[in-house]
């Protein structure tokens, strides 16, 4: 499928946010972090998950009519994924609020003392944030015309790189600020070389899988008539529409092969070497967990691009 930008930054940077809020939220929870750092950093996940959101937009013909698509959440995961997000934002602003007298009363450098109603934003918050990356992840995961995407790996990925992204952002911030003693930056470099592992792992997993099982449907299952043979008694279109534009993009083999290998240094080698880079020289580890934030976001937009453009819905069997 011909991939839209729009669309793309929206998966990586709101899947960044939400990974990043989830990460504050854990901090808060431990106690042991800045709680100035700690505002900012939320407010940066706020801001990624806005941009994102607003972003997906620019792949609609009419983005002043989205707010229609919340009222559909009994059947569509776009507007379950839209409620959740709406919702994510309360306890994530309550999370702030909890934090931000320990950040305005010169103790922002202390431990932090959230109290039962900031516990509580602090969980809903790490909650919430799950939940719309599932949904995210569901509007590709439920669409049976694209196999590629009816992968059992698709939800996971989405965590996983949500998680590698968020955490290496907030390691890298953390880091930076000196917000953490050296047990707890030596803690976030182990969880970013854990989540690079962890993505490396299934993007191979599921680049095999994908590559391994081309579409065995029929044309007949591509017009609705599954288990029945249909011929093609004339051309479906004289030239070049949107369904040709959009679904039947393909990426020539070898620039699929090399751009796999660039993400997979992107989001996987580089932040792995660098979270052991971190772990053994913590001196080390703001300028290495910072740039390890750089390239897995940059690894996540390659991946990302090659989800969409790697995809082939079943609409191409007729066209």
């Amino acid at each position: 499928m011909h991939p839209a930008f729009s669309v793309i930054f929206f998966t990586t940077l709101s899947g960044a946010g939400y990974g990043l809020l989830a990460m504050v939220a854990a901090l808060a929870l431990q106690g042991d972090a800045s709680a100035r750092v700690l505002v900012v950093l939320l407010l940066l996940a706020l801001a990624l998950v806005t941009v994102g959101l607003l972003s997906s937009l620019g792949h609609l013909g009419k983005p002043l009519r989205a707010w229609r698509a919340v009222s559909q959440w009994r059947t569509s995961w776009l507007s379950r994924e839209g409620l959740a997000a709406l919702l994510t934002y309360l306890p994530a602003i309550g999370l702030g609020v909890a934090l931000l007298p320990g950040a305005l009363d010169g103790t922002g450098a202390g431990r932090i003392a959230l109290g039962m109603p900031g516990a509580v934003a602090a969980v809903l918050a790490i909650a919430g944030a799950v939940l719309t990356v599932i949904c995210t992840a569901m509007i590709y995961a439920s669409l049976p015309p694209v196999p590629a995407w009816r992968h059992r790996l698709v939800v996971p990925g989405y965590l996983v790189f949500a998680l590698l992204t968020g955490a290496a952002l907030g390691a890298g911030g953390v880091a930076i600020a000196g917000a953490l003693p050296p047990a707890g930056v030596r803690a976030t470099a182990a969880l970013v070389a854990l989540a690079a592992v962890a993505a490396m792992a299934l993007k191979r997993t599921y680049w095999r899988a994908i590559d391994a099982s081309p579409l065995a449907q029929t044309r007949g299952d591509a017009i609705g008539l599954p288990g029945r043979s249909a011929s093609v008694f004339e051309r479906p279109h004289t030239q070049a529409n949107y369904l040709t534009r959009e679904m039947g993009y393909v990426v020539a083999r070898r620039h699929g092969a090399r751009l796999r290998q660039v993400a997979t240094w992107l989001f996987g080698v580089l932040p792995l070497a660098m979270g052991l880079v971190a772990l053994v020289l913590p001196a080390a580890a703001p300028v290495v967990l910072a740039a390890a934030a750089m390239s897995a976001l940059a690894g996540a937009v390659v991946e990302r691009w090659l989800f969409f453009a790697q995809a082939r819905h079943l609409v191409t069997l007729y066209y």
